[in-house]
């Protein structure tokens, strides 16, 4: 509940205007602590654009919404007028409500409000009262609690985190980091820059425009703040209850269907935002726009509509939310948590309620605001956050429906089974799509990491989005068939075509099939050479999803994660029970556990690493160990503490020079003597050039090279791979790409040693093959990966991959070697 005390009432007030009366009132609030002196200046603005007056003697001015800044904490003042303000058009008002409206607990006493709107004779009470308990027990329900002190734009205690979600602070991981943050009594605040978000709203948090490796600061105050933040911290770094998706990504996607149909009247290309190939005939759905008229009536009786509307909304969603639960997981149905988390935001529902007693609709007040934040969240820079508007304007269709008094569109209930088209799909439509009725859709709008994807991906529905106006006009029964690999819609194709299209289906279900029932068999060619698949993984605790998907030891153990999302250095003990946990939970595979890599994309507040102009190019990966034995013999001690539980080995990162490798082997070959531990294999990341055109040299001193391609093909292309425009070209089947691995590979052939990689071609069915080809011995990818790599590698000889690899290395682009 707010608090309301006596320094925020001032009884028998006696302005000489509306434009006094208001700053009187902030005054008040300035006073009290709540308000910067500017936000005076901004409910002035406010009565501009909009009239404050609820009607009955009362109104509520309050700021404009940019100006939310410059309010230090939510709190209301409350200043009695027993002789009256002219307010607007003969308007009188008698109680002026000032809100600084910040936080939740402010939508308590605006209900109160209203129910004291109604009661003519309470009204006159207030007017009248010489005792500031009875506005106060009006407002609150309470009579006066302690006073409230005041609070900075920050609390003081507090602590720094970088976002390592893949997309960011987006829906989901917001909703789990705002229901957490609910779950204690204390305020918390987030910081990105310079604004500051309710760590309890989620449109306030998603406004942020958390991208990932953003840095914010999560601050909390109250009885239970110390609780509270170490339980947000440990949150996120466990992800903030995001799931690795079990599809690949849309990069991953493209070319793994290397098939076009002959003959058809004309093609659409849009994204893949769901893999597969779906056959049938076309129907646009054309979802009906909801007419909304301002025609209010009675505010006290718009308010209760407006609330039956969110009740029903939000058991809608509950429903929806346990539906998708028991269908896909807890994972995708979180997209319907943070449906329902829109519904229960404060300053949504405040700003509504303020428009229907100002004289709208409760309908038209609603539409407003989502439309308002709709805005708002397009403009974010980051493309995934900007997309989460789709998600804003379906729970603001959800309950304007229910305002209006229209029934829910129906797209998944066609007579015959169809490929959809339409303009774009909201989530709660694709989560009603019936895989028997509905084979595919194309999209005019949206995006591959939609949730509208991200559902169609559960669904097994193969989908292409963002394919432009022309999908709308497409005639209904238009024989088509979609390729949810590469974003193609082919329409008219010949007879033969369909054919051909069936006989894949079958294949790639067959082969899908056949690849996870013999997932736990070794990945050998036709022609008997063998390659070891490894796994990507982080912690113990995914080892035995890894094991259970097939692999055969970990290519690559990133140990990141110890040192991020804290505020001090992780000692040698918590390191070394990690290191052992991952060799223990293996049971007996191998284990590569790549050294500290923190520099470029990962940020770590409490190690004060000075901001560079370009930091993919500084002090990172090994560099920084170097220069921080604080950091890398602990770590180094810890590792081998744990090779006594298991096979180990130890890997080095951004090796660019001999001068690189030697510092840091010696000091680990140091480490070993002094706590008498077994030797274990020493090897290097490739991740730059310099490191392979100097690979027959390293080749002579190193046990293994670990090529990483993600890095490898940034710096070879000279291509920031998170620069919006340039990663899509920076693609690691570039022949020049091949061209360094390939020099790799020959060198530690002639050395007698091996060669993996653990970038994201290793994971790529097309990319397996080509490395396979080159003579790479280990391939380490992502859990979901390893069943459909091991069976790329049995389905060729290693003859034709190595023939197919030589080709590749004289291809002119990543285009010319895909196409092979």
């Amino acid at each position: 509940m707010i608090e309301l005390d006596q320094r925020q009432i001032q009884l028998r007030a006696h302005p000489s205007s509306k434009a006094e009366a208001i700053r009187q009132a902030g005054q008040i609030l300035v006073a009290s602590g709540h308000i910067e002196p500017g936000y005076i200046e901004s409910m002035l603005g406010r009565e501009k654009v909009a009239n404050t007056y609820l009607g009955n003697g009362i109104a509520i001015p309050h700021g404009l919404p940019q100006d939310r800044e410059l309010i230090k904490r939510t709190g209301i003042a409350v200043m009695q007028v027993p002789e009256g303000v002219p307010w607007n058009d003969g308007e009188t008002v008698h109680i002026v409500v000032g809100i600084a409206a910040k936080s939740d607990e402010h939508i308590e006493v605006l209900r109160r409000l209203t129910r004291v709107l109604g009661d003519q004779e309470q009204v006159n009470k207030l007017i009248r009262t010489n005792d500031p308990g009875d506005i106060i027990a009006a407002l609150t329900g309470d009579r006066p609690p302690a006073l409230a002190r005041e609070v900075g734009n920050d609390y003081a205690s507090g602590f720094e985190a970088v976002i390592h979600n893949k997309t960011g602070l987006h829906a989901r991981p917001a909703t789990f980091f705002v229901n957490l943050a609910k779950k204690y009594q204390s305020d918390v605040k987030v910081r990105r820059g310079n604004d500051i978000a309710n760590g309890k709203s989620l449109i306030s948090l998603l406004k942020l425009g958390v991208e990932h490796g953003t840095t914010i600061r999560v601050s909390a105050e109250g009885a239970d703040a110390p609780a509270a933040l170490k339980a947000l911290q440990q949150a996120i770094a466990e992800g903030l209850g995001d799931e690795d998706e079990e599809a690949p990504s849309a990069a991953q996607l493209v070319g793994t269907l290397a098939w076009t149909p002959r003959s058809v009247a004309a093609t659409v290309s849009g994204i893949s935002a769901a893999p597969g190939l779906a056959i049938g005939v076309t129907r646009q759905y054309m979802q009906r726009k909801l007419v909304v008229e301002d025609r209010p009536s009675d505010a006290m009786e718009e308010g209760d509509r407006f609330q039956e509307a969110l009740n029903a909304a939000n058991a809608e969603l509950d429903q929806l939310y346990d539906e998708v639960k028991t269908r896909f997981g807890s994972g995708k149905a979180a997209i319907f948590r943070a449906h329902s988390e829109f519904l229960n935001d404060t300053g949504l529902i405040q700003q509504t309620v303020g428009l229907i007693f100002e004289g709208h609709s409760a309908a038209w007040s609603w539409q407003q605001m989502i439309n308002e934040r709709v805005a708002q969240m397009q403009k974010l820079d980051d493309p995934i956050l900007a997309g989460r508007a789709v998600d804003m304007s379906d729970v603001g269709d959800r309950v304007l429906r229910h305002l209006v008094g229209s029934d829910a569109p129906a797209p998944a209930t066609p007579d015959a089974p169809v490929i959809l088209l339409a303009d774009d799909l909201t989530p709660s439509d694709t989560a009603a799509l019936d895989p028997d009725t509905i084979l595919g859709f194309c999209t005019v709008k949206g995006g591959p990491t939609s949730h509208t994807a991200i559902i169609a991906r559960s669904l097994g529905i193969p989908a292409i989005v963002g394919a432009g106006q022309d999908v709308l006009k497409i005639a209904d029964q238009t024989t088509c068939i979609v390729d949810g690999f590469n974003g193609k819609l082919y329409l008219k194709p010949h007879d033969d075509d369909i054919q051909a299209a069936r006989a894949l289906q079958q294949e790639l279900q067959r082969k899908q099939d056949a690849a996870n029932a013999v997932r736990f068999e070794p990945a050998v060619t036709s022609d008997g050479h063998q390659v070891e698949v490894a796994v990507n993984i982080n912690r113990a605790a995914d080892a035995a999803a890894a094991v259970e998907a097939g692999a055969e030891a970990v290519g690559l153990m990133r140990t990141e994660f110890l040192f991020l999302e804290r505020n001090s250095i992780p000692s040698e003990d918590e390191q070394f029970a990690a290191y052992r946990d991952m060799v223990q939970a293996m049971q007996g595979r191998s284990v590569i556990i790549r050294t500290l890599d923190i520099g470029g994309d990962k940020e770590v507040p409490y190690l004060n690493l000075p901001k560079e102009d370009n930091s993919f190019l500084g002090i990172r990966g090994v560099r920084l160990c170097l220069l921080r034995p604080d950091l890398f013999i602990p770590q180094l001690r810890a590792i081998y503490r744990a090779a006594a539980y298991g096979p180990i080995k130890i890997m080095f990162p951004m090796i660019s020079t001999l001068e690189d490798w030697s510092q840091a082997s010696a000091l680990a070959e140091q480490i070993r003597q002094e706590i008498n531990a077994p030797k274990v294999p020493l090897g290097i990341m490739i991740e730059v050039p310099s490191a392979a055109v100097l690979a027959d040299q390293f080749a002579q001193e190193v046990d293994f090279f670990s090529i990483g391609t993600n890095d490898l093909t940034q710096y070879v292309l000279a291509m920031d791979r998170l620069h919006p425009q340039l990663a899509k070209q920076a693609d690691g089947l570039h022949p020049a790409v091949l061209r360094m691995i390939d020099l790799t590979v020959k060198a530690a052939s002639r050395a007698g040693k091996w060669v993996g990689v653990c970038g994201g071609v290793a994971g790529d069915p097309q990319g397996a093959v080509l490395l396979t080809g080159l003579g790479v011995s280990e391939l380490s990818v992502s859990t979901p990966s390893i069943a459909e790599v091991k069976a790329q590698i049995r389905s060729r000889s290693f003859a034709e991959m190595q023939s197919l690899a030589q080709r590749a290395l004289l291809c002119k682009n990543g285009a010319e070697v895909r196409s092979l």
